[in-house]
């Protein structure tokens, strides 16, 4: 089956799948409920001739702002049968983030999820020359009184039931070209203003195409969990391709009960981001210690056995000593798979992972303990994927190999550079910034710095605009030194500061919830949060943890001097983007009292 474009991808799917699951998803009351091919097919036609009843015209941009759902998939497939564009937002966004891509991408037409969504929204509407209709996709959404305009989605998919609707989205069906706009996705601007990335249908089609080629042990008997935000490029890219290969997704609607729910589909598929595995780890390695005698030594045992076995051997394309293979027989059977149970992924087929750097050490423990993490690379730009992991022959301390024709190459100051048929056509509205991003042989500058090995694999360093250099000259990379740290359990988030400075030091956000164990353990009184971490007992115990951690540093990386923070960096403080990374400028700003005073003598 060959698919030129995003808006017939459901409806050949239907043809040959039919009655099989598409789709799970969550009722009102948390109870997952099948979506067959052809269930899905049918709603995303309905959608579809609402919404050219709505007069979209094609490459008419068209907003979502929401959270995952399915009805955020059907909006989207709806859309891209009549050839118009998608233009989603993070359900987390403030009504001035909302605000602004509305103005920016001339928004008419916006989907949203739930109440606080419709609230911003309506907000941003009320004050917008632009902005005329909202669609809601949860009925149970109390619309305000005023409000004359906005939609349940149940009512507006009713509107295009006549044959006028029908006649011209079939129509437009028979004009769709993968050189039209699919989306235009807006970057979370770390460093400045945020950037609408166009991606075309053919972006998306060669972004499947390479990975059928290197995944070659992935089908449509696998289950993938869409966990990430829809709006993210790796799960929107990732669910997109699964669907292209009639793989079940499962849609997580409440990404605070993932624990729950991925327990209860028990998926083989879920692309994540690294926090996730770091949550996992911790949490492995915290049994692991409270163990005691014979069971302790069985889990350090077992991994020590899983790590020969699955990167001494297996990896290499070995064979494993007969010993090694019936311990690790026994130990996949037993304690790994107790461990992956509790987790929700004994069912793994493997894992996806990017999005932040991902520790080395966590990455050989996940491996070690038989869960297959697929660790890679990519950006929006570049329709995610650049480089990942293969099945076997993976080396840990790279970002996996090149994926199949995309081309890089290494620039001025390492930065990494990018070309193919992957990478975006440009920046909506922006052709300064567009040009300035490509150089004149067509590679697109990533921004991030890294090496190539001679086997087409990337070794990342840091994003360029975030390496800092001493006063004394020496450049830091504070995203590896931050990787490192978090790997401790008693550290929950920091920020590692150096930008001309003599030395390194960081902002440090404890796990508090072990902090105060570890007080209460030791007859350390506190009142409170902050008096926790003003006392200097608090603090010389985690700068001893911060030692332990960056053993293997040079002096000049080592962080000297640290400050506990009360409070976690968080995206409503500006703290954070949408995809949970650091905002190194906010920061910078809003601690500066407190960074100058580790700096004086």
């Amino acid at each position: 089956m060959e698919i030129i474009h995003l808006g017939e991808l459901i409806h050949l799917q239907a043809k040959k799948y039919k009655n099989r699951t598409a789709l799970k998803y969550q009722s009102s009351k948390d109870r997952w409920r099948n979506m067959s091919w052809n269930e899905l097919s049918v709603k995303v036609m309905m959608a579809a001739q609402a919404m050219a009843e709505m007069d979209v015209k094609p490459q008419e941009n068209i907003g979502i702002y929401s959270q995952n759902m399915s009805r955020y998939l059907i909006t989207d497939f709806a859309a891209y049968a009549n050839r118009a564009v998608m233009v989603p937002m993070y359900a987390t966004s403030s009504p001035s983030q909302v605000e602004y891509i509305v103005n920016d991408a001339s928004i008419r037409v916006l989907f949203v999820g739930e109440q606080f969504q419709y609230n911003n929204a309506y907000r941003v509407q009320t004050e917008s020359s632009i902005l005329k209709q909202l669609i809601v996709f949860d009925k149970s959404v109390v619309l305000k009184p005023e409000d004359k305009t906005t939609l349940y989605f149940d009512d507006f998919i009713t509107t295009g039931d006549n044959s006028e609707a029908l006649a011209l989205v079939n129509a437009r069906l028979r004009q769709l070209s993968g050189t039209d706009l699919a989306t235009i996705i807006y970057t979370s601007g770390t460093t400045g203003e945020p950037k609408g990335v166009m991606l075309e249908h053919s972006n998306y089609l060669e972004i499947f195409r390479i990975h059928m080629e290197r995944l070659d042990n992935i089908s449509d008997k696998d289950v993938s969990m869409c966990f990430l935000p829809l709006t993210h490029i790796f799960e929107k890219a990732w669910t997109y391709f699964c669907l292209s290969m009639g793989i079940v997704v499962a849609v997580n609607q409440d990404p605070t009960k993932i624990q729950e729910t991925i327990r209860q589909i028990r998926p083989t598929l879920m692309s994540n981001v690294p926090r996730f595995w770091e949550k996992v780890y911790e949490g492995v390695q915290e049994q692991i210690e409270t163990s005691s005698g014979l069971l302790k030594w069985l889990f350090h045992d077992s991994v020590a056995t899983g790590r020969r076995y699955v990167l001494e051997y297996k990896n290499e394309g070995k064979r494993a000593p007969i010993g090694n293979s019936i311990k690790f027989w026994l130990y996949k059977h037993t304690i790994f798979n107790i461990i992956k149970r509790v987790v929700g992924i004994d069912r793994g087929n493997f894992f996806p992972v990017a999005g932040a750097p991902l520790s080395d050490n966590i990455n050989e423990f996940m491996q070690s303990i038989d869960v297959h993490i697929i660790y890679g690379y990519g950006l929006t730009e570049t329709t995610a994927t650049v480089s990942c992991f293969p099945k076997t022959g993976f080396k840990i301390g790279t970002v996996g190999t090149l994926m199949p024709d995309v081309e890089v190459k290494i620039g001025d100051d390492n930065e990494i550079l990018v070309r193919g048929k992957t990478v975006m056509k440009g920046y909506y509205r922006k052709p300064e910034a567009t040009a300035a991003v490509f150089t004149e042989d067509g590679f697109f500058r990533t921004g991030d710095a890294g090496r190539l090995t001679e086997n087409n694999e990337i070794i990342l360093t840091d994003r360029i605009k975030d390496l800092y250099k001493t006063s004394n000259g020496k450049y830091i990379a504070p995203q590896m030194i931050e990787t490192r740290m978090t790997e401790d359990s008693f550290i929950d988030q920091i920020a590692v500061i150096g930008d001309e400075r003599k030395f390194v030091s960081a902002l440090i956000v404890p796990n508090y919830s072990k902090l105060r164990e570890y007080a209460n353990i030791n007859n350390i009184s506190f009142e409170s949060d902050e008096d926790l971490v003003s006392k200097a007992s608090i603090h010389d115990y985690i700068f001893g943890r911060i030692e332990l951690q960056q053993a293997q540093f040079t002096n000049y990386e080592k962080i000297k001097k640290i400050s506990l923070l009360p409070h976690p960096f968080t995206m409503e403080a500006g703290e954070l983007t949408n995809t949970l990374k650091l905002k190194r400028k906010v920061v910078l700003e809003r601690y500066a009292d407190v960074i100058d005073a580790m700096y004086k003598v």
